[in-house]
């Protein structure tokens, strides 16, 4: 601590609201109790700048980059180890580059004349195990021995759809962006294989077959265009690219096994269908209709309709068919709610908007509807095909093992033009 004014329970708040926090923290910036917080990562290691003052957020960053460069310059690799084992040097190097909070010099050259002492270096071997996992096939994102009692294996396809409308129901724009999750607890060094219906593999599965009357392909049914795809690191590519399989060895617990993205033959969910009407220099009406598409055994959830006002608007009227409306002033919008909706139903909301006498004769520019949605299917039309797993050594395959499946689908940038 550099500054009378910072305690040492910053460290716990800080740890509290951004290390575990329970919703993933983006910003390197961060504001606490009064209190600014800037870090950066190295690894699993944390390095953070705190005040209570007004600072350049750019010469913090900066410093805690030179920081870096300078622990790095003097024991190599920052890690928890190394941290625990320099931590009289890391003290001497911030009492020579910091003075009362204030930066002073972080050339590593300079400070190398003063501080002569040499750092512990952690007991890495990266080259040689790079090498070696390169020559033998050593898999390095998956250590050997792990056990467990039930096989298990949890996949989860998860995609967001984004949708631009126009008011007449064209579609100006569509694209969904997906991802596959994976939770494995597989004992031993399990191989697995991975199967979609995407177009390239089923039209090399119907090539074959040819109906016998038409002459014409019988296959391509129900699989997807999928416009570009990156994997896991543990996913073999030379398979994939000659046969289509994806074919892995997975890391334990969780973890992302691919991106992707599509752009053809997307099932939208949900259709908006709006009408705004101008009565009058003070009054406005709306109606808007949802309607889903997808089938009447499903529900989707979670839903939320945000509809944009006038800037002028005092107030609003709102009968709807289903859930809950409010006119929300400070948003200058109507967001209407709906807990459930089964497929193949539609829903529609009715507001009178009361207008207050503008100076401003701009012209209102009509914001797009928004829309919020989650339903339990995967709007590109994307299946799995197969999940086979085998592993040789414990004697145990896929019929050992319990998979679960899951696709959930949630609404990117959802919007129709009024």
């Amino acid at each position: 601590m550099f500054r009378n004014d910072i305690s040492r329970s910053a460290c716990d708040a800080f740890r509290v609201h951004v290390i575990h926090a329970r919703q993933q923290v983006k910003s390197p910036v961060n504001n606490i109790a009064r209190t600014t917080f800037f870090h950066t990562k190295s690894g699993n290691v944390w390095i953070a700048a705190v005040s209570k003052q007004n600072v350049n957020a750019a010469l913090v960053f900066e410093f805690l980059n030179k920081l870096k460069q300078l622990m790095t310059s003097y024991f190599g690799k920052i890690n928890e180890d190394t941290i625990k084992n320099n931590f009289v040097l890391i003290y001497e190097l911030l009492d020579e580059i910091l003075d009362y909070g204030y930066p002073q010099n972080t050339d590593h050259g300079i400070l190398k004349t003063f501080i002569t002492q040499q750092g512990i270096k952690a007991n890495v071997r990266e080259e040689p195990t790079q090498i070696t996992s390169q020559v033998t096939g050593q898999i390095a994102w998956r250590r050997e021995g792990i056990k467990y009692r039930r096989n298990e294996l949890y996949l989860d396809v998860l995609e967001n759809v984004n949708l631009l409308m126009s008011p007449q129901g064209q579609v100006l724009s569509a694209h969904v962006a997906g991802r596959v999750v994976m939770k494995s607890f597989l004992s031993g060094m399990p191989e697995c294989k991975f199967g979609l219906n995407d177009k390239i593999t089923m039209e090399k599965q119907s090539s074959l077959k040819v109906d016998d009357i038409s002459g014409s392909k019988s296959g391509g049914k129900g699989s997807i265009a999928i416009d570009d795809c990156t994997f896991h690191q543990c996913v073999k590519l030379s398979k994939f690219e000659s046969e289509r399989n994806i074919s892995f060895i997975p890391p334990d617990g969780e973890f992302e096994l691919m991106r992707y993205r599509t752009t053809k033959d997307i099932n939208l969910p949900f259709r908006v269908i709006p009408l705004v009407r101008d009565v009058n220099k003070s009054k406005m009406e709306f109606k808007v209709v949802l309607k889903s598409n997808f089938k009447p055994v499903l529900q989707g959830q979670k839903i939320e309709v945000r509809i944009p006002t006038p800037l002028n608007t005092v107030n609003a009227q709102l009968i709807c068919m289903k859930g809950r409306a409010k006119y929300k002033s400070s948003e200058n919008c109507i967001v209407w709610k709906i807990k459930r909706m089964s497929g193949m139903k539609e829903s529609q909301i009715s507001a009178e908007v009361e207008l207050m006498e503008s100076k401003d004769k701009k012209k209102w520019t009509r914001p797009p509807i928004s829309i919020n949605f989650e339903v339990p299917f995967a709007p590109s039309g994307l299946k799995v095909r197969y999940l086979k797993v085998f592993e040789s050594k414990l004697n145990y395959n896929d019929h050992d093992t319990v998979k679960w499946v899951r696709y959930i689908g949630k609404s990117g940038l959802y919007e129709t033009r009024i």
